[in-house]
Parts: structure tokens; C-alpha cells; sequence
């Protein structure tokens, strides 16, 4: 049973946004922060705010608004960042090589701890320096012995969009608990796999329909 249930999806995405501000007031070295502060720092009202919140339980106190450091806390713990969670990116054409060096995973305890790809020009003795740390880079023939030995949950697939489906394929059969897709080519997978497909053409069609109308 899901110990958040029936969470609407637009508050989950809220919650991401709400971690982001309270890390920029944490570096300010802000310890309090009111609903309405957090509201305009994240472009929402207060009631809103306070809604999203309600789901999971009381994080402040009346009249004093929420502890910073407690909120950003309990936030991790919702969204199940609160531990490291160990990521494989496949395909390292310019996206996968870029995910590789994003620092912001860090912050979150996204950590990627494998890259794969076909091409014998990046697999053979080839290291990524990602953050100081080195990343190695498997053909993806070896995903799912690579995916067990480093206990990897998480794919990325950044490949073309000929090879999306049969890289989804490896790595449910590899046991991965959820894949995210940055190929602009849908994937399919058994309803246990968590998915996202991320299409940037679609989020711009979305925008471009606003700024038209």
C-alpha cells in the first residue's frame, strides 16, 4: 500500500519546487520561512502552499511559519530523496554526456554509477570524469550484469529514437525499479516499472500554444 495515497501529481511536482526554495533560503542562511514567502518564492499562493502540505501532516506552526531546515527534511523524506538512489545512463551522445556532469544530481543524492553505450570509441578503456569521480562506460550488451553487480534502480535513456524501445526492454529485463526516457521516441513497460517519458518538443508545443493564443 502506498503510504502517500492518490497524491495529486501536480503537488508532487510542487514538492520538487518548494525543495529548491528552501534550499536557496538555507543558503541565505534563512531559518523560518512563512507559507506566503514560499509561495512567491516559487511562483504559487499561500493557500496552495498550505494544501500541498495538508496531504502529508502539520509541518508548521501557526503564526510562525516552518522551520527551514525541518521542512527541506521532511520534504526528502516524501519524496524519497532522503537516500542515495543509483542511477545508469544509456546512450552518451551529447544529452548523456551532459547528464553525466550535471552537478545538481549530486545535491539530490542522484548518483549515476554506470554509462553505457554501442559505440566501441566510448566504451573501450574509457573513463567520464563526472565531479572529480570517475563514471565508467559498459557496452550496453553487459546492462544487466552491470545493473546488478552495481545495484543500479534507476535508467536514463538518452539514445536515438530507433533504439529507445530495446534499451526499455534490456532494462526491465535488467530488474530496474523506473526509467526516465529523454529519447523524443515513447517507451512501453510492464505496469510494476515506474516511467516518464520527457518529450522537450512537446513542453515547447505547450508553450509555444500559450504564447499563440
Amino acid at each position: 500500500m502506498a503510504k502517500y495515497p492518490k497524491i495529486p501529481e501536480a503537488t508532487i511536482r510542487r514538492l520538487s519546487n518548494y525543495l529548491k526554495c528552501l534550499e536557496d533560503l538555507e543558503n541565505r542562511n534563512e531559518k523560518v520561512s512563512s507559507s506566503a514567502l514560499l509561495a512567491n518564492m516559487c511562483n504559487v499562493n499561500a493557500a496552495q502552499v498550505r494544501k500541498d502540505f495538508a496531504y502529508f501532516g502539520e509541518f508548521g506552526i501557526r503564526g510562525m511559519g516552518y522551520n527551514v531546515k525541518e521542512l527541506k527534511f521532511n520534504i526528502k523524506e516524501i519524496l524519497g530523496i532522503n537516500r542515495e538512489w543509483k542511477i545508469g545512463v544509456i546512450g552518451i551522445g551529447n544529452m548523456g554526456s551532459a547528464l553525466l556532469v550535471y552537478k545538481d544530481f549530486l545535491k539530490q543524492n542522484y548518483k549515476i554509477v554506470a554509462a553505457f553505450d554501442i559505440d566501441p570509441v566510448k566504451v573501450i578503456g574509457h573513463i567520464s570524469e563526472r565531479m572529480g569521480r570517475p563514471v565508467e562506460i559498459f557496452h550496453v550488451d553487459r546492462l544487466k550484469e552491470v545493473v546488478k553487480v552495481r545495484e543500479i534502480e534507476i535508467g536514463i535513456i538518452t539514445v536515438p529514437p530507433s533504439e529507445a524501445q530495446k534499451v526499455a526492454n534490456q532494462l526491465v529485463d535488467a530488474n530496474v525499479k523506473g526509467i526516465l526516457n529523454f529519447s523524443p521516441s515513447p517507451v512501453s513497460v510492464p505496469k510494476h516499472i515506474r516511467l516518464r517519458n520527457l518529450f522537450f518538443t512537446s513542453a515547447l508545443d505547450n508553450l509555444i500554444y500559450y504564447l499563440s493564443n
